[in-house]
């Protein structure tokens, strides 16, 4: 597994965290920056990150800015990506169980680093639950971003 990895300067602290919880599970990844917790555009690094997931370069990606709202927002507006914004443990499961969910979004201002850290292993380990009534809602949230209904 590949994840794409990106912050604003409100997630820069976190990120620590969470490139921690990867190497732990000794998943492969990018950081996309930011660097520093000099100020940047969330958008810019959300949309890099989702074009690197949506592309199929990256199988995920993980996005942290102060709330992680603003990050979900902007990814969910590249096509192909199911952007989940969690702030625990049990939403980050079920987005990838029931919403194959292919990025995540946290809040470098809301999470502190061991929960941010629960958070990623649990939503890096869990499976899409295939088949039945999650993938025909998949399919239907894929058709109403493609504007077929």
């Amino acid at each position: 597994m590949k994840v794409a990895v990106g912050c604003d300067h409100g997630g820069f602290a976190l990120k620590e965290a969470v490139l921690g919880a990867l190497a732990e599970l000794k998943v492969e990844y990018k950081d996309f920056g930011c660097f520093s917790e000099e100020a940047v555009d969330y958008p810019d690094i959300a949309g890099e990150v989702a074009r690197a997931v949506a592309s199929g370069e990256y199988d995920r990606g993980i996005l942290m800015c102060g709330t992680g709202i603003g990050m979900s927002i902007a990814a969910n507006k590249v096509k192909g990506i199911r952007a989940a914004h969690c702030e625990e443990v049990v939403s980050a499961r079920l987005s990838r169980a029931h919403n194959n969910a292919n990025v995540l979004t946290m809040g470098g201002r809301i999470l502190g680093p061991e929960l941010a850290a629960a958070i990623v292993k649990e939503w890096i380990q869990t499976e899409f639950d295939s088949g039945g009534r999650h993938s025909r809602r998949v399919n239907k949230i894929a058709r109403l971003e493609s504007g077929e209904v």
